[in-house]
């Protein structure tokens, strides 16, 4: 799902920054809130978890690839969809700057799709789905597929309207994919959430939020 370079036209690029540099300076006014020395381990072993599990690309074809995307993850454990934006931002530009994984001019776009899309539809469809299941694994679950899912169909989108390649196949292509890696995804986000509130039963009250939000 890393657009790598020259895979959007400039123009378009530039509009997919923007957007994400608005919400990067909202994902910092919400550190600056939020963050805490309690939760400074807690994001730091999000973005080593997401760094590594985004490491394992799947060939989807034209140029792309799947891979788990950690955007729920990260906003249900830390209460905010701003918290994924945050660590997402982090761990996008190590893998652009350091290891070439994603381009640069695209980055904006990468942000847009895993930070923002991932993690506000990550957050608001544990909180929906928490409100009518009451069940934490169940909510997580469909939760983190979707914050796979729909962001892969974004990029796909995007990719269209930058004409490399074309739309129904793209969609095709990057919904299959995902799809099929979302549940992957959201076994890990149950099994990742269960574990860190076992090591930290203060969180228990921030992971429930929703079901009474």
């Amino acid at each position: 799902m890393h657009i790598p370079d020259a895979f959007i036209p400039l123009p378009q690029a530039a509009v997919y920054w923007l957007i994400a540099l608005i919400f990067i300076f909202l994902s910092i006014r919400w550190a600056r809130k939020e963050m805490s020395e309690e939760k400074i381990p807690l994001i730091a072993v999000l973005a080593a978890g997401i760094f590594a599990i985004q490491a394992f690309n799947l060939p989807v074809g034209m140029g792309t690839s799947g891979h788990l995307v950690g955007g729920a993850l990260a906003a249900i454990l830390l209460g905010s969809p701003f918290g994924a934006v945050f660590i997402l931002t982090l761990v996008l530009i190590v893998q652009g700057v350091l290891f070439g994984d994603g381009g640069i001019t695209t980055m904006g776009a990468n942000i847009l799709n895993m930070g923002v899309i991932g993690g506000f539809v990550g957050y608001y469809s544990f909180q929906g789905l928490m409100k009518a299941t009451k069940s934490m694994p169940v909510s997580a679950f469909i939760a983190a597929w979707l914050a796979c899912f729909i962001p892969a169909l974004a990029c796909a989108v995007e990719m269209y309207l930058a004409g490399t390649f074309p739309l129904v196949p793209g969609l095709a292509a990057m919904g299959l994919y995902h799809a099929v890696i979302g549940i992957i995804e959201g076994a890990i986000t149950v099994v990742a959430i269960r574990l860190v509130i076992s090591a930290k039963p203060d969180l228990q009250s921030t992971v429930i939020r929703g079901a009474a939000a």
